[in-house]
């Protein structure tokens, strides 16, 4: 894989890149829609490419819980499954095991968990999940480290960032003894721990950059920590990164906070919020959130959001919309998810074009005036 950065802003530290696969070339900073279980929830492949993403993100917790990996690996990789033709990435199944919280087990071979689906115990160590992310086939696979909690106490932090550079020494050990299938090369990502303590992100960055080709990750963020703190924190690992790799923030975020994000060196993003809140009947729009459930919008006949890129947000009314949702059809999901998620490519969209013409520093201020009195974004 290779990255190759385009343009830089003068004022702040957002980029525009371009990131090279077997499978295809991703523009960034990109958002990266979540197809936790193989799917993008109501979306089929040839609709997300028309909403402009190019590359997707696969879930390597669940779908070795469902449908397995042998079952994928005979399919001919998950590209195979789901019909996705372009880039994808994997996570590790570290932030989902460790999410389960009392039903896990860390040691210093890996983690005991239990499945959310049927109570099962399974074992996850760095080597099971390199092999599965192997036999998923994902472009970029995510190395396996330790999410801690962000309430977390100094110990805890500290062995989430021992237990990561550890399991990250054994990870690359499995792939360099395993080679990748599909004729797919696999790039690694190392994941930075450390909660907000800038120290340890330093400590961990130092012990993970030399396992790093083209990429890391900042993991354990937007995990209940204070907001600030979150900023402040990536605004640290951009110090220290290196410069002419993709760096992903993980998890991560609002609208607000991926232009955050970008302005302080970030690249990759992913988040369920886009098509999870859709689904719950929260649209993101330059006017703000809509809450589309709210009975102000009863009898609103006005379009759902002129200004979103798809048709859907001038085809359909707030009414009509509100209706669907009432109703429980599954159409109120599919054109809300679709009017968020094309929303937040849009947006990356624009932030690329601002940075490129070396108007983003002015741009987001602007943004971020506009949105002063709109909460959720």
């Amino acid at each position: 894989m290779k990255f190759s950065l385009t343009s830089t802003d003068e004022i702040t530290s957002a980029r525009t890149g371009i990131l090279e696969t077997d499978n295809g070339s991703v523009e960034t900073p990109v958002f990266m829609p979540v197809g936790t279980i193989g799917a993008v929830k109501t979306f089929a492949p040839h609709e997300l490419e028309g909403l402009g993403a190019r590359i997707i993100l696969g879930n390597t917790y669940h779908l070795y819980l469902r449908p397995g990996t042998d079952v994928i690996h005979q399919a001919g990789g998950l590209r195979k499954f789901n019909n996705w033709s372009k880039p994808i990435i994997t996570d590790s199944g570290g932030f989902q095991v460790f999410s389960l919280g009392r039903l896990n087990k860390i040691t210093d071979d890996g983690v005991e968990f239990q499945s959310h689906l049927d109570g099962s115990r399974h074992t996850m160590t760095p080597e099971i999940s390199m092999e599965i992310q192997r036999n998923l086939g994902a472009d970029i696979i995510m190395a396996f480290d330790e999410c801690p909690p962000g309430n977390a106490d100094k110990e805890s932090i500290k062995s989430a960032v021992v237990h990561t550079a550890k399991w990250m020494k054994r990870c690359k050990v499995y792939l360099d003894e395993n080679p990748p299938l599909y004729n797919c090369e696999q790039t690694l990502f190392p994941i930075i721990q450390g909660a907000v303590d800038e120290d340890f992100r330093k400590i961990s960055a130092d012990e993970l950059i030399p396992y790093s080709s083209c990429g890391m990750a900042i993991g354990g963020l937007a995990v209940g920590e204070e907001k600030n703190a979150m900023f402040d924190t990536i605004e640290h690992c951009d110090s220290f990164l290196p410069k002419d790799q993709p760096r992903y923030l993980m998890g991560v975020g609002r609208p607000s906070d991926l232009i955050n994000a970008v302005s302080r060196g970030m690249d990759m993003f992913d988040c369920v919020m886009p098509t999870r809140n859709g689904r719950n009947g929260q649209i993101f729009s330059d006017l703000g959130v809509i809450n589309i459930n709210n009975e102000k919008y009863k009898k609103d006949f006005s379009p759902i959001d002129e200004n979103n890129p798809h048709a859907f947000g001038r085809i359909f009314s707030k009414a009509y919309l509100r209706h669907l949702f009432n109703i429980n059809e599954i159409l109120g999901l599919r054109i809300a998810s679709t009017l968020n998620l094309s929303y937040y490519l849009d947006l990356m969209a624009t932030m690329r074009q601002k940075i490129q013409a070396g108007d983003f520093s002015t741009w987001s201020k602007s943004w971020f005036r506009s949105m002063e009195d709109k909460k959720g974004m």
